[in-house]
């Protein structure tokens, strides 16, 4: 079995999964798959550190410049700052079998089992995890 995540929703997916009541080996493994996807934001946050570095204007310690008051990040060119973004947003974390194997199926039957009424972004995030977790199987 093999779930990819795209960066741009591992906060979102994080935070559905947090909210659904789940006990015994069910909680363990959601906590254990939301860990995973903890570390990846810690990672992606990085990465974006040094996407602001590479692309904005930096002051005398080697740190991004802000400017309008706090508002905006002083980027020399604003287009290849976005693209390099985008990218960064669009790639995904891949957990495969193996150690994690358990964890992924398990976090599989509780979103298939899931009894829980989702709405408007929340509803978008499940059916996109669910998405995932079905090309798993293909």
């Amino acid at each position: 079995m093999q779930v990819k995540i795209k960066n741009e929703q591992l906060g979102q997916v994080i935070n559905l999964l947090f909210d659904l009541s789940l006990k015994g080996k069910q909680s363990r493994q959601r906590s254990k798959f939301i860990k995973v996807l903890d570390e990846r934001i810690k990672e992606v946050a990085e990465q974006e550190q040094e996407l602001l570095k590479e692309h904005c204007h930096l002051d005398d310690e080697g740190n991004p410049k802000i400017k309008n008051n706090g508002q905006e990040w002083d980027v020399k060119n604003v287009v290849a700052f976005r693209k390099d973004k985008i990218e960064l947003l669009e790639e995904e974390i891949v957990l495969d079998g193996g150690d994690n194997e358990d964890m992924l199926k398990t976090v599989k039957t509780v979103l298939f089992d899931c009894e829980k009424e989702f709405s408007g972004q929340d509803a978008q995030v499940y059916d996109y995890l669910c998405d995932q977790f079905e090309e798993s199987d293909e």
